[in-house]
C-alpha cells in the first residue's frame, strides 16, 4: 500500500477538500452524512453502481421521499414488525417517516457546498428530535 497525503477515504471526503485542499468541521459533517446514508442503504459511496454521475447521495436524493423503502436496506427494517405496524395519528407509516427523516438528515449533511451543510450541533438536535418523534410511535417492550 502506498501512503498518500489525503486525510480521509475516497467517497467520504468532502468535495471542497478535493477541489481546494481545505479541511474544516463542515467537511466532517459531509463525511458523517455519507456514513449515515451508507448505514441506511447498505451501499458504499464507492459501490460499482455509482458511475456516470450517479453517486450515493444523488441516488438517495432522487429516490426520496416516494422511494424510501427502495433505498433503505431491507435488513435494517426486518424484525421491527411488518410495514405499517407503527402509525401516527394521521395514519402515516411512522417507520417510513423515521427512515425518511434520517435519509433527509444524511442529505442535508452531505450537501455539495459547505455553507449549506448543518453544523454537528444542529445534527445532534435533529437526531434527538427524530428519536423523540419516533419513540412516541414505537411499541413498548
Amino acid at each position: 500500500m502506498t501512503p498518500t497525503n489525503t486525510p480521509g477515504t475516497i467517497g467520504y471526503v468532502a468535495p471542497e477538500y478535493g477541489l481546494m485542499g481545505k479541511l474544516s468541521a463542515r467537511g466532517d459533517v459531509y463525511s458523517y452524512g455519507i456514513l449515515l446514508l451508507e448505514t441506511l442503504t447498505r451501499k458504499k459511496p464507492t459501490d460499482a453502481m455509482f458511475t456516470g454521475g450517479l453517486s450515493l447521495r444523488r441516488w438517495v436524493d432522487e429516490s426520496c421521499p416516494e422511494g424510501v423503502r427502495g433505498v433503505v436496506d431491507e435488513f435494517l427494517v426486518m424484525g421491527g414488525g411488518e410495514k405499517g405496524d407503527y402509525h401516527d395519528g394521521n395514519g402515516k407509516d411512522a417507520e417510513n417517516q423515521c427512515l425518511l427523516s434520517l435519509l433527509e438528515l444524511g442529505l442535508l449533511c452531505s450537501k455539495e457546498s459547505p455553507k449549506e451543510r448543518m453544523t454537528m450541533r444542529q445534527v445532534v438536535v435533529r437526531l434527538t428530535k427524530i428519536r423523540m418523534d419516533f419513540s412516541l410511535h414505537s411499541p413498548r417492550v
